[in-house]
């Protein structure tokens, strides 16, 4: 039987690997690579919307989860950075959310899998990308109303425990909470991935990694790290980057 990702670590420094917008920037997709029949219909441009790609050219994202792998990483992250839907809504796809997370998990796993089965000695694991979302619930986006939220903290933690039951139900080893520059939205996550393990019954790390936005080492809702640190020591996180 496999280790778990927890056991792992014990042992030995995991590798993780590295970006997937830049790699897919190297394909030079074009607005049809993105688009497909299947969502011809929608309305505004879907080139730059990297997570619709694990259902439109899921070769394409197999592809650089193999480069990853073949490089010596020990943990893919599924392409799912932007699938939730309060990000999805700019592209009018947010009805498709469960079903981006689903088939990018699924993309990741099968290639972990493999090389897993390849080198036993080398489990491979599959972390599930969570972005900080193109909204903040700590600052207003409207510098003449700054009481104006642009969405709230249940309106956020709802769209994250979707994301996140699709992630479960599909096979990540861990959640990993990426990016994160507003310490709210991170709560709301953190919060959401309880919430989508009780609901689907399978547990999980959790691994957070946080945006310094200035010299001062802050990030941009104004903490330094050790108050970031002070504020979610509450939950059980496996790791802090």
């Amino acid at each position: 039987m496999k280790k778990t990702i927890s056991q792992i670590v014990s042992e030995r420094i995991l590798i993780l690997d590295g970006a997937m917008g830049t790699m897919i920037q190297q394909y030079n997709l074009k607005e049809e690579d993105f688009r497909g029949e299947r969502f011809a219909h929608i309305p505004g441009q879907l080139k730059g919307n990297n997570d619709l790609l694990c259902l439109t050219r899921p070769d394409v994202i197999q592809d650089i989860h193999r480069k990853y792998l073949e490089a010596g990483a020990d943990i893919i992250e599924t392409n799912t950075f932007s699938s939730t839907t309060v990000s999805m809504a700019d592209y009018h796809v947010e009805e498709y959310v469960r079903e981006i997370n689903l088939a990018a998990t699924r993309l990741a796993r099968e290639l972990a899998d493999e090389y897993t089965a390849k080198s036993p000695d080398k489990p491979r694991f599959v972390a599930g990308s969570v972005g900080p979302t193109n909204k903040t619930c700590s600052m207003s986006p409207d510098v003449n109303n700054p009481a104006f939220r642009a969405l709230s903290y249940d309106e956020l933690a709802a769209s994250y425990q979707q994301q996140m039951e699709a992630m479960l139900e599909g096979g990540v080893d861990a959640i990993l909470i990426e990016t994160i520059f507003d310490t709210l939205n991170a709560k709301a996550a953190i919060f959401a991935a309880g919430q989508a393990m009780k609901v689907t019954g399978i547990e999980v790390p959790v691994m957070l990694s946080v945006t310094v936005s200035d010299i001062g080492g802050r990030t941009l809702s104004g903490q330094t790290l050790e108050a970031f640190l002070a504020s979610v020591q509450h939950a059980n996180i496996f790791s802090v980057g």
